[in-house]
């Protein structure tokens, strides 16, 4: 019984195991069940494997394959929780800016926090609970995601322009996949009438003036 155990849990078999189930984000319990240890069993395999980097703790009590990460977002959305994909990582996805956005960054209803996780940042920036709303779910590398809708992630975003923790280049602005209606009803939400002043200098300028989109 030993010798299947050790066997059970050596790394190639664990990662194949895994990778037959489709689990790229997993638990010490998901671990117990997927490779039928008991509890005591699979906590030490996982606490070996992290040492020798085998595997990453992305938080306390969720693990991932070093060489076979999960797609940024759904790391976003387990290891700090309730979030979803939003401000410049949304916006740059749609294309609705330019950059490409290195930091993966979310709205939470809770604190602002920031986590390191396999070096890549992840920030959490805290918005009203009333406002925690506008995303929808995505498939990406078969995982399930939460990222905000284009129109919730720019009022998001421009909600950091407001504080002060945000600036605004509205040439960088593309809006031709906004809808104008759906933009200025999130923006109510936020009770902030500076938001609806930015959103309507945005599209007084001359290039969307002949593309806005109701």
């Amino acid at each position: 019984m030993e010798h299947y155990l050790r066997k059970k849990i050596n790394p190639i078999l664990v990662q194949e195991k895994f990778k037959k189930v489709g689990l790229k984000l997993f638990t010490i319990l998901d671990y117990k069940r997927v490779l039928e240890v008991n509890y005591s069993t699979a906590q030490r395999s996982i606490f070996r494997y992290v040492k020798t980097e085998f595997l990453v703790k992305a938080r306390k009590g969720l693990y991932f394959f070093k060489n076979n990460p999960p797609h940024e977002f759904e790391i976003a959305n387990k290891i700090y929780q309730p979030s979803y994909i939003s401000f410049e990582t949304a916006l740059s996805f749609y294309e609705i800016i330019p950059e490409t956005i290195y930091e993966v960054i979310s709205a939470t209803s809770r604190t602002t926090r920031t986590f390191n996780v396999n070096d890549i940042k992840y920030s959490y920036k805290k918005i009203k609970r009333d406002c925690f709303n506008g995303y929808k779910s995505i498939k990406i590398k078969n995982a399930t995601v939460l990222i905000a809708e284009p129109e919730k992630a720019l009022v998001d975003y421009l909600y950091l322009v407001v504080l002060g923790k945000r600036k605004l280049a509205y040439e960088r602005i593309n809006l031709s996949k906004i809808k104008k209606t759906k933009l200025l009803s999130y923006a109510k939400q936020f009770q902030k009438v500076k938001i609806e002043e930015i959103i309507n200098n945005l599209y007084a300028e001359p290039k969307y003036n002949q593309r806005i989109i109701y």
